[in-house]
């Protein structure tokens, strides 16, 4: 099964390690005869290397901000609860099944006025407050599962709310903060939809829209876009590789806690 799906990714490595001329439907399944230095691979970084770049300067602060707000709201609806904070935590929620679509013109109007339309701050923006919906419930699960007398017993040490938060639970949210991390980093990385609308100029959009302008012209170079599919890919498949066994850890964490 694992060599079904690996399959896939052979053809687009064999093929991005091809010229142009040798890339064909009946050989795609051949190993490269020799390795050129006008492969695909080449192509590709040399077109897609600014574009990555933008992704990585999107998506690790989005990440970044999504993920320690949600432990924040996480943390505030779990452990310090307030009259209305069921209500709100649920309102919250709906955040989350409000389809893209459907918000796409309100959005951009916002962000012009804002200043930010065409801009990566702006995608962060955007990724950012899409996240705090499912950042939030993972964080809230987690910390509910926390003993409450680590909480009370700060208390009575003359801990506040955010002396509490960074002393006391920050060190123990490792895994949700990995999950969290993993899950954002993906789905920020592979946006299309945000991308596309939000910045319109080519220089500054994320690699999933310059990857499809790959394959958007008269004369396709499919050696150049299967190599870079492979490099728009990559990214995402290091932080599986790195943190995967912290991924599942964290998730059987969260399931036995909640």
């Amino acid at each position: 099964m694992a060599l079904v799906f690996l399959m896939p990714v052979y053809v687009m490595i064999a093929n991005g390690l091809k010229d142009a001329q040798s890339v064909s439907l009946q050989r795609m399944w051949l190993p490269p005869s020799q390795l050129s230095i006008n492969n695909g691979f080449v192509g590709a970084w040399e077109r897609l290397s600014p574009n990555l770049m933008n992704s990585l300067n999107m998506v690790i602060p989005a990440t970044v901000l999504s993920s320690l707000l949600g432990a924040i709201n996480g943390y505030l609806f779990a452990k310090w609860r307030f009259r209305g904070s069921d209500i709100l935590f649920t309102l919250m929620l709906f955040g989350f099944f409000i389809p893209y679509q459907s918000i796409l013109l309100p959005l951009v109007r916002t962000l012009q006025v804002l200043g930010l339309y065409g801009t990566i701050p702006g995608l962060v923006l955007v990724h950012v407050i899409y996240g705090i919906p499912i950042t939030t419930l993972i964080f809230r699960n987690y910390f509910a599962g926390v003993p409450t007398e680590l909480v009370d017993a700060a208390r009575v040490d003359g801990a506040g709310v955010i002396t509490t938060f960074i002393r006391v639970m920050l060190p123990l949210s490792i895994p949700a903060f990995v999950v969290v991390g993993i899950f954002q980093f993906t789905n920020i990385w592979n946006d299309f939809l945000f991308g596309v609308t939000v910045v319109p100029n080519p220089a500054a959009q994320p690699v999933t829209i310059a990857l499809n302008n790959l394959s958007g012209t008269f004369s396709v170079e499919w050696n150049v876009v299967m190599a870079g599919a492979v490099v728009a890919a990559l990214p995402t498949a290091i932080i599986y590789i790195l943190l995967g066994r912290f991924f599942i850890r964290g998730i059987l964490a969260g399931s036995v806690k909640g």
